[in-house]
């Protein structure tokens, strides 16, 4: 973390075994959950693999997705601990009225029936009896040195056993969880680590465990920022002016975006030292990967496939995802371990050590049907489509996702997202939105001219729509269909 002191692997080693010790004084048990709303932090990453490594499970639920999401989520997980920043509870109880004023509608944390560990400074509203986050980790002044029989308990190892819990999906009626354990979250990690090009050597600089933690596998460094006291997101240009001495670092193709506008109008000097930049959680574009190449020309970017179930899946190099000229995504070869094949209707099923072991309440997974269209090439895997995202037209079926890469890769399309608005009859008008290239002239009229040359002619939009920016969802910033489908309906009246 950005100010603190580094720890040294044998430190990291010392303090998860403490947590181990520390959490069995408290009561802890195998198999109990730990509700987590902390931010990314050394602390953070410290309780998270101390209490795995406890026999515990780490449950991720978003605390902003209201108090009755919140609560339905908990009435199927059923923690009994729960690891809180202090501002959670502040906000939660005393200052309840000032943070709705911020947009915030909290379930209140300092009522849950269960453990509480507190993060942060004691404030107002934190429950009485509550357990600081430093005490448990070793981070508090005083403690220091190597773990020894005095401080340690045996960590758990069974392969199978259950590690993590994330929400994905679902509605307040049925809410979706995906459940990890110890082994498929390893599997994965280790995967992910084999990936890049991370070394002793290497620093690696984000808050993305998925990524932080493959590099200490590798023995790389490993730095985070700090969030903003009030954000749950960290401003991608504010996190690019910390980059100075990192060669590794990661974003969503969102964000980086943002980023190198900021660098192509002169307005941040680009990051000298980086010498990968891993892109997940959204499909990289190659008018994305142009741009990034034009304004740091001596860096290699890695573009992620995988999914919340199973990560990763496949990786690509840029250079190697610039260069195909076939139909199609190219995602690369599926990651080692990983079972790729395509069913008869064209969709990808994976399987492989690193799948999860399913969802909470429901019958163990054996392989996972993506929801995407994918075909080989060679051994690497191409994208073709994305199933749930299919619009209809008359009698055709049109799948966004085998055109979007096409038209984004045109000169003067920064990004192009293509929607359905369906009408009185179930028949849907395909609408395709456009962010243009700054300085682009007139694109809505040249892609009409060259759109029937690109693309199959039943995939021609009815409507072309030039947008400042398209909406984005969650913390990995993914294109909002549902938003953008309702700007545009307003849009075209």
């Amino acid at each position: 973390m950005i100010g603190e002191p580094p720890l040294s692997f044998a430190e990291l080693d010392a303090r998860i075994r403490l947590v181990v010790k520390r959490l069995h004084s408290k009561g802890f048990r195998p198999g109990d959950r730990m509700l987590f709303s902390i931010r990314p932090c050394v602390d953070a990453v410290v309780l998270v693999l101390g209490t795995v490594a406890a026999g515990g499970t780490i449950v991720f639920v978003d605390p902003g997705v209201g108090p009755e999401l919140f609560a339905r989520r908990l009435e199927l997980v059923r923690p009994t601990w729960a690891a809180t920043e202090t501002l959670l509870y502040l906000l939660s109880g005393p200052l309840r009225r000032y943070g709705r004023r911020l947009g915030l509608s909290l379930p209140e944390f300092g009522k849950l029936p269960v453990r509480h560990i507190h993060c942060g400074l004691r404030l107002p509203g934190t429950p009485r009896g509550s357990i600081p986050l430093r005490q448990l980790v070793g981070s508090e002044p005083g403690w220091s040195g190597p773990a020894s029989g005095s401080t340690v308990d045996t960590p758990v190892e069974d392969p199978d056993a259950e590690a993590l819990i994330v929400f994905t999906s679902g509605t307040t009626a049925e809410p979706k969880a995906v459940v990890h354990t110890r082994g498929s979250l390893g599997a994965g990690l280790a995967a992910m680590a084999g990936c890049t090009t991370l070394m002793p050597g290497s620093h690696l600089h984000t808050e993305q465990l998925m990524m932080g933690l493959p590099a200490v596998l590798e023995g790389a460094r490993w730095s985070m920022p700090r969030y903003p006291r009030f954000e749950t997101h960290i401003d991608p240009v504010g996190f690019a002016r910390t980059l100075d001495t990192a060669t590794h670092t990661f974003f969503t193709p969102a964000d980086l975006a943002v980023v190198l506008d900021a660098i192509e109008s002169g307005k941040l000097d680009a990051p000298a030292n980086i010498e990968e930049i891993s892109l997940g959680g959204a499909p990289v574009t190659t008018a994305l990967l142009r741009r990034a190449r034009a304004a740091l020309p001596d860096t290699e970017f890695l573009a992620i496939y995988g999914m919340t179930e199973i990560l990763p899946v496949a990786i690509i190099s840029g250079t190697d995802k610039l260069a195909f000229e076939g139909p199609g995504d190219p995602l690369g070869p599926p990651v080692e371990g990983v079972d790729a094949r395509i069913a008869d209707d064209g969709e990808l099923i994976l399987s492989g050590p690193n799948l999860c072991h399913g969802y909470l309440g429901e019958a163990p997974l054996k392989e996972i049907a993506t929801g995407d269209l994918a075909r080989f090439e060679g051994d690497a895997l191409v994208l073709m489509g994305r199933k749930k995202d299919m619009m209809i037209r008359g009698k055709t079926n049109i799948y966004p996702g085998l055109y979007e890469p096409a038209i984004a890769a045109l000169d003067g399309v920064r990004q192009a997202i293509m929607v359905g608005i369906p009408d009185d009859v179930g028949d849907e008008r395909i609408v395709l939105a456009v962010v243009p290239d700054p300085g682009a002239i007139d694109v809505e009229s040249r892609l009409r001219r060259e759109l029937p040359d690109l693309i199959d002619v039943s995939a021609v939009p009815d409507d072309i729509v030039v947008v400042d920016e398209i909406p984005v969802t969650g913390r990995t910033r993914k294109p909002d269909r549902a938003a953008l489908r309702g700007l545009l309906e307003h849009r075209l009246g």
